[in-house]
């Protein structure tokens, strides 16, 4: 289940707390909290990086079957984390497994009985959790329509089915110190203007703007678990992977169908393995120490998102209204 009210805490998402006294105890609590969670650990979770000695995370990534999911799990993997990927198409995700010699999962973020199963089997299979990425999405076409669960498809696939299964693993997360990543998209600014009474845009629907509002929606998200959970250790933080030519923007009938597969989209794109390398960074990083938790990134440094993005009683409300729509999963 989702949080109560009583496990809300102080607002520190604004940078100028990050001076504070308050949030320098906070600070040094989570170091402490970190140290005492290592020291339960052996030697074997530190691993090299580019010569330099680092903790070997556990770090799930879903929509990991290709584009830039894939290449973070392999850059991840190659660094010597232990990386579970999570896709939907049978044949991508396993290929990717094989290569890496890793675990995998199939689930499709259109059923929700899915992501419930999928959370079930990470619970059951990691006691600990380091890192889980919340990668997959997709734009979809022209036309609105609903998951088997009754839900817009945009709406559902790119953030509630994300709300679902963070919140299902929370207790896990929250234990292991974890950092919780979302793949945002700067068409959170471009095209989002969210209206919390319209969230899964049955009003004038548009496929860019169903779009925006959902990567809107990860920011918000992102900051309502930091504002909640940020003191007691657990991290989150969303990003703009920039424009990666993909199968996500595959859709047929989408504009981004039409500017991203044409024979000149090199021209504006770039690959997958650059736009998985602010993923990496805050995968690798140390929440406190490398970046700041709560905040939206471009190129690993924090950048402006849409300024709905900085109201907490949004963030509040999408929250509430989000656990009314997964009640009974």
């Amino acid at each position: 289940m989702a949080p109560s009210a009583n496990d809300l805490a102080p607002d520190l998402t604004k940078k100028d707390n990050l001076q504070t006294p308050i949030a320098a105890e906070l600070a040094g609590d989570r170091e402490a909290l970190r140290q005492e969670l290592l020291e339960t650990t052996d030697a074997a979770r530190k691993v090299k990086s580019g010569g330099a000695v680092m903790e070997r995370k556990a770090i799930i990534i879903t929509g990991a079957s290709d584009g830039i999911g894939a290449a973070a799990a392999k850059r991840l993997s190659a660094d010597g984390h232990n990386v579970v990927i999570v896709g939907r198409s049978p044949s991508k995700t396993e290929a990717v497994a094989r290569e890496l010699g890793t675990d995998f999962y199939l689930a499709d973020f259109a059923r929700l009985s899915d992501v419930c199963w999928l959370a079930d089997e990470l619970l059951e299979k990691y006691p600990r959790i380091d890192v889980l990425a919340n990668n997959a999405g997709a734009i979809f076409g022209s036309e609105r329509q609903v998951t088997p669960n009754g839900h817009e498809f945009t709406f559902q696939v790119n953030y509630l089915a994300s709300f679902l299964l963070t919140t299902r693993l929370l207790d896990r997360l929250r234990k292991s110190l974890a950092t919780v990543i979302f793949t945002s998209s700067i068409g959170n600014s471009v095209f989002g203007n969210m209206d919390i009474n319209d969230l899964e845009n049955e009003k004038n629907y548009r496929p860019t703007k169903a779009y925006g509002n959902s990567k809107l929606a990860q920011i918000l998200f992102a900051r309502e678990l930091h504002r909640r959970y940020g003191y007691r250790g657990l991290a989150a933080v969303a990003f703009h992977p920039g424009n990666i030519a993909s199968n996500f923007s595959s859709e047929p009938g989408s504009v981004f169908q039409l500017l991203y597969h044409t024979p000149f989209r090199n021209l504006w794109t770039a690959s997958p393995e650059k736009g998985a390398d602010t993923l990496i960074f805050l995968a690798e990083g140390e929440p406190g120490v490398d970046f700041p938790s709560g905040e939206y990134f471009v190129k690993r440094k924090v950048a402006k998102p849409n300024k709905q993005a900085n109201d907490p009683d949004l963030a509040r409300e999408l929250w509430n209204r989000s656990e009314v729509m997964i009640r009974g999963f």
